[in-house]
């Protein structure tokens, strides 16, 4: 198994390790294999290289931001109390369901109040999810509520994964091609053995192949990576003896 692997390469692991030729396997759906492998991977295993911080300006008396395109998950919302820097300490906001900021608004605003046309503004305190972003540019996006209304255009930062960029053509290594190529692999083949229908074993041997090795992944990307030996001390792994 290679120490990484580039887009081509990999194609050219799944038709060895299936045994079947491009007549099959063609390019097409080998590229359906590779992003069903890369969501799967994504989704059971958000990692710090996807992390990123968007900045802005909420808009006086406009009770939404926008998602950012591609989010697959919102970490935290901060605002600060400054129009003009995020210098200084922020507030996190809480993350609520959007019926607590509806039932929220209500109380302070009577009947009438809903998330759509609330009247009471001041400081952010909640935040809540509706929608979600559709696409990895900034045209399409979900929208976060706000409660209170903001009442000044505050400086925001929303920290949040997001989908990478797949592995193709014209993009051939990622971070997972380079730091988790078995797992890649192994994810793609569950999708190969899956399209030619069997033999069974096969999948069944590579999906267990996947979940060990993401078990391993995880334990780096989740353990060491989150840690350090100065503060946490260092990782101490218990190892069984063999029986006299």
């Amino acid at each position: 198994m290679a120490t990484h692997y580039t887009y081509a390469q990999l194609t050219t692991a799944i038709r060895n390790y299936t045994e079947v030729d491009a007549n099959v396997l063609t390019q097409a759906i080998i590229d359906d294999f590779i992003m069903a492998a890369e969501h799967r991977i994504n989704i059971d295993l958000p990692m710090d290289s996807d992390r990123f911080v968007q900045e802005g300006n909420l808009a006086n008396d406009v009770n939404n931001i926008r998602v950012p395109a591609g989010a697959l998950f919102i970490r935290g919302v901060e605002i600060f109390n400054s129009t003009a820097n995020t210098t200084g300490t922020g507030t996190w906001l809480e993350k609520k369901d959007q019926t607590y900021l509806s039932e929220y608004t209500d109380r302070l605003t009577g009947p009438e109040g809903d998330l759509t046309g609330q009247d009471v503004t001041g400081f952010p305190k909640y935040y809540a999810m509706f929608g979600g972003a559709t696409g990895l540019t900034d045209t399409t996006s979900g929208s976060i509520y706000l409660a209170p209304t903001p009442d000044a255009n505050y400086k925001f930062r929303i920290y949040y994964n997001k989908m990478p960029v797949a592995l193709s053509g014209s993009n051939t290594t990622t971070y997972i091609s380079n730091y988790f190529p078995q797992g890649l692999l192994y994810a793609c083949l569950v999708e190969a053995f899956g399209y030619l229908k069997g033999p069974m074993d096969m999948l069944t041997y590579y999906e267990n192949r996947y979940k060990t090795s993401l078990q391993q992944f995880a334990g780096m990307q989740l353990g060491r990576r989150r840690r350090d030996d100065y503060t946490d001390g260092t990782v101490r792994i218990p190892v069984k003896s063999p029986s006299p």
